[in-house]
């Protein structure tokens, strides 16, 4: 796994595109006063030039250390579907969200926007890593 540090940001979203993904799995592991959580997703990465297509990966998200979380899932929203993906640093907490929320041109997502997020997590580490899909079994 490699850990997604607050300046690797930029470049994380610059290599793949989260919205419009799913989220596959949610786990939560309680040990003791400790909470460990991690996603499973699917995204796209985002192509260097103009002849690639774009490929399907499935990324896992392993949170350590979570401090606050949210997983609410309304009516009206389609299960697992991924409209928007962020990443923030506030009070010493990585926070990393899964839906939308509206900012304006050039607005940056501040703390309150995270928490006001229906699927959102904050922990002090953010690990992640490209999960290779398990080959077909033969018949």
């Amino acid at each position: 796994m490699n850990r997604l540090e607050p300046l690797d940001f930029t470049t994380f979203t610059r290599r793949f595109r989260l919205p419009g993904g799913r989220l596959r799995r949610v786990n939560m592991k309680l040990a003791g006063e400790s909470v460990q959580m991690e996603f499973t997703m699917t995204a796209r990465t985002i192509p260097k030039d103009l002849g690639t297509d774009p490929r399907p990966v499935r990324l896992r998200f392993h949170l350590r250390g979570v401090e606050e979380y949210r997983l609410q899932k309304r009516p009206s929203q389609a299960a697992g579907a991924v409209p928007e993906a962020r990443f923030g640093y506030f009070q010493g907490l990585v926070f990393l969200t899964f839906d939308a929320y509206t900012l304006g041109p050039g607005e940056q997502p501040q703390l309150y926007d995270f928490r006001a997020s229906e699927c959102y997590a904050a922990a002090r580490e953010l690990w992640w890593e490209e999960v290779k899909p398990k080959p077909k079994p033969t018949t």
